[in-house]
């Protein structure tokens, strides 16, 4: 779970880097989602490497899913001997709602795939530029709450998961545990506002 969890950030992490470049210009947004798809070529079919990296975070997804059930079962198992202490001051926010915020991802990552990658979703109209897709897109309220919403989740599971996935690995030590909470807690803050500062910049006009 440690494993795929963090795939999981190097991931969301070069998408975030990736979407910055609406900033820039159209044009290097769009040359970004072209090199997505060319690259490997002509050795790998068009979009062949993107479909492999779609299928290994797939498969990274489904492991951390699985792997999770388990782990609240066993929680739920314990829960006549661990209840007493489920409302700890030691329990953050952050782990009393990594379930809930994690089945909202789940949910998200498939509005998301629906939205901008198979356009089954596409309120704003078929476009064919990558980037005038992501403009139109944000410039719906609507659909800017929703990744506003999901990007809050997604920084409370980041913030909290990091440091679980140092714990399972047997990095965490006690003088430098504070460390650690402060890697996770720039790392949630740096994805939530390098993946939101695009779509307020469309919906505000700054990008048009």
């Amino acid at each position: 779970m440690a494993v795929s969890g963090l795939l999981f950030i190097l991931f969301v992490l070069g998408h975030m880097l990736g979407n910055l470049k609406i900033l820039q210009s159209h044009e290097a947004f769009d040359t970004y989602a072209h090199h997505l798809r060319t690259m490997g070529e002509p050795i790998l079919p068009y979009e062949g490497a993107l479909w492999i990296v779609r299928l290994v975070l797939l498969a990274a997804v489904l492991a951390h899913v699985v792997l999770a059930v388990k782990l609240w079962g066993r929680a739920k198992k314990g829960r006549s001997v661990g209840y007493a202490m489920k409302k700890s001051l030691t329990s953050s926010l952050a782990s009393r709602t990594m379930r809930w915020g994690g089945i909202a991802l789940l949910l998200f990552v498939v509005f998301h795939i629906l939205h901008f990658t198979t356009k089954t979703i596409h309120p704003q109209g078929e476009l064919a530029s990558p980037a005038a897709n992501y403009v139109e897109s944000f410039e719906i309220w609507w659909v800017l709450l929703i990744y506003v919403l999901a990007m809050a989740a997604l920084g409370m599971h980041i913030f909290h998961g990091f440091f679980s996935a140092m714990q399972t690995l047997g990095l965490t030590k006690t003088k430098n545990i504070p460390m650690l909470r402060t890697i996770g807690a720039v790392l949630a803050a740096l994805v939530v506002v390098g993946f939101l500062v695009p779509p307020f910049a469309v919906f505000l006009d700054l990008v048009n």
